[in-house]
């Protein structure tokens, strides 16, 4: 008997260990659901990362982070966060403010366009997130939750 994932993926043989379709699920359910995010996010012009970023920065409060800081926090590790923080700025989504004592310390802050952003975000996020993981009672997502946190703490 074949597992759900192998249907969705139209494998015919069984896969190797659990371990290993245990893998290729996590690896399937996070790029269909970042990719559902996207789609959600779509409509309000920002992508998840410059969510994220968004987040980040309102939880820095007044005083925001330097980049590297940002980078550091990010849920998804980014290449070139200068870059991001760039187009982020472009949008009126962020400000930098270059450190006079040490030029190459840049902080970044959130702009009231940026909060206003993500207010508007997050009632569609909110319905999104209830929506997909309905299904979960709490203590299946504390299971989730605990679970993956191992496999973090693994690597």
């Amino acid at each position: 008997m074949t597992s759900r994932l192998q249907d969705e993926i139209k494998q015919g043989k069984p896969f190797s260990s659990r371990a290993t379709e245990a893998m290729l699920s996590i690896l399937r359910t996070a790029a269909m659901l970042e990719h559902a995010t996207a789609e959600t996010l779509r409509p309000f012009g920002i992508t998840p990362t410059q969510h994220n970023v968004l987040r980040i920065l309102r939880g820095a409060g007044p005083s925001g982070l330097c980049g590297r800081e940002v980078g550091e926090r990010l849920v998804a590790r980014v290449p070139d966060v200068p870059r991001l923080l760039d187009r982020m700025e472009a949008m009126h989504l962020v400000t930098r403010e270059r450190d006079a004592a040490d030029r190459r310390h840049v902080t970044a802050r959130i702009t009231p366009k940026g909060l206003q952003l993500l207010d508007q975000v997050t009632p569609a996020l909110e319905r999104f997130e209830r929506s997909h993981l309905a299904q979960l009672d709490d203590r299946m997502l504390q299971d989730l939750v605990d679970g993956l946190a191992a496999i973090r703490e693994a690597l």
